[in-house]
C-alpha cells in the first residue's frame, strides 16, 4: 500500500507480463530528472516531479506513522496547519 506519490509512480512503472494486453500497455513514466543527492532541493525532493504537489511541499514534510510500521513523509498525510 504505497502512500507517497513517488512510490506509487514507481509501482505503476513496473512491467506486468501477466496483464491482458501487456504488450500494448504504456508504462507509467515519472516526469523530470532525479535531483542530485549531493544538492537536494529544499522541502520534498520529489516536489518538482510530483503531479500532486502543493505550495507546502517547499517545506520538509514530517515523517508520519500512518499505521503500525507504515511510515510516509508527505504533506498529503501531514498536518494542515
Amino acid at each position: 500500500e504505497p502512500l507517497h506519490p513517488y512510490t506509487q509512480g514507481l509501482m505503476r512503472s513496473i512491467p506486468q507480463i501477466h496483464e491482458k494486453h501487456s504488450k500494448t500497455r504504456t508504462l507509467w513514466e515519472i516526469p523530470g530528472n532525479v535531483p542530485s543527492l549531493i544538492d537536494l532541493p529544499p522541502g520534498c525532493p520529489f516536489a518538482d516531479r510530483c503531479d500532486r504537489r502543493m505550495a507546502r511541499c517547499a517545506e520538509p514534510p514530517p515523517l508520519l506513522e500512518i499505521k503500525p510500521q507504515h511510515w510516509v513523509r508527505c504533506w498529503l498525510y501531514g498536518p494542515t496547519a
